[in-house]
């Protein structure tokens, strides 16, 4: 019987400011110059998550910085801010749907574009069950010497089927191709039809369209106060990819967290009318 709901969350500015960004800067990096030096690679055919990688590893090459370590990045995550009422959705989310249905089972799951040594040292990691995200290797010395690992667009699809499938936690690290083998719906852990994925850009699409498509909610945030990104916002909401588009304000009775908690209120009373009988 499933009686799991999973929520999964884009991380940069989904529930914080850019956190690439937000480093460099910190670092003393010209911000709009270093991402304007992506756009060559772009032009080249590089994807675009690769390219911002691959910049971050030229940057002490090129700019005479000393190179970024791993260290650096966890600092960073600890001391990052994150959007208004953030810390304290998650306890809030889980008591909604306890009271709705004692069994079942809230999750929360972190699915990123971004940097995993900064986005695993944050004061929120300890609430995802799971966070999957883009890694730097490391040479002896800390300081980093290449790619590890790449999140883009389609790969988080990739993780919705390992959330989906229930392969997540430690044990499934080194076992990519799990997520390939194929699961009856009735061995499914968390079907399409019990998760929320929460997102803000371009790279959230396909898991976007995967969720709604599968019976899901989708919801798409955005930044009141950066009125350049609003027009592709917009988009979501006009290609249908999305159920709703909401300020990133998670504050108690703001219009995101009212939603995300009618949403969990929800898919936790189906649960308990349906039962094992609950198809989707």
């Amino acid at each position: 019987m499933h009686e799991t709901i999973a929520i999964l969350f884009d991380f940069d500015d989904t529930l914080a400011p850019d956190s690439t960004s937000g480093f460099l800067a910190r670092c003393g990096v010209d911000v709009p110059a270093f991402w304007k030096d992506v756009e060559p690679l772009l032009n080249a055919g590089w994807d675009p998550i690769p390219a911002y990688l691959h910049r971050m590893l030229e940057l002490g090459r090129l700019n005479g910085m000393p190179p970024i370590r791993r260290g650096d990045l966890e600092e960073w995550g600890r001391q990052l801010p994150l959007h208004p009422g953030v810390p304290e959705m998650f306890q809030r989310l889980r008591d909604e749907c306890r009271l709705a249905n004692p069994r079942a089972r809230l999750e929360f799951y972190l699915v990123s574009s971004g940097l995993g040594d900064v986005l695993r040292q944050t004061p929120i990691a300890g609430e995802f069950t799971d966070i999957w995200a883009s890694d730097f290797a490391y040479d002896v010395d800390g300081a980093i010497c290449g790619v590890r690992k790449v999140v883009s667009f389609t790969d988080k699809t990739r993780y919705v089927f390992q959330v989906q499938k229930g392969l997540v936690g430690p044990e499934w690290r080194g076992r990519p191709f799990e997520v390939n083998r194929k699961v009856p719906w009735e061995r499914l852990r968390v079907p399409l039809d019990r998760m929320v994925v929460v997102g803000d850009g371009l790279t959230d699409v396909p898991c976007f369209s995967l969720v709604r498509g599968g019976g899901g909610v989708a919801i798409a945030v955005f930044d009141r106060e950066n009125r350049g990104k609003w027009g592709r916002a917009w988009g979501f909401v006009e290609d249908g990819r999305v159920s709703n588009l909401l300020p990133a304000d998670y504050a108690p009775n703001s219009a995101l967290s009212t939603f995300l908690s009618m949403a969990v209120e929800n898919l936790a009373r189906k649960i308990s009318l349906m039962g094992s009988t609950y198809q989707g």
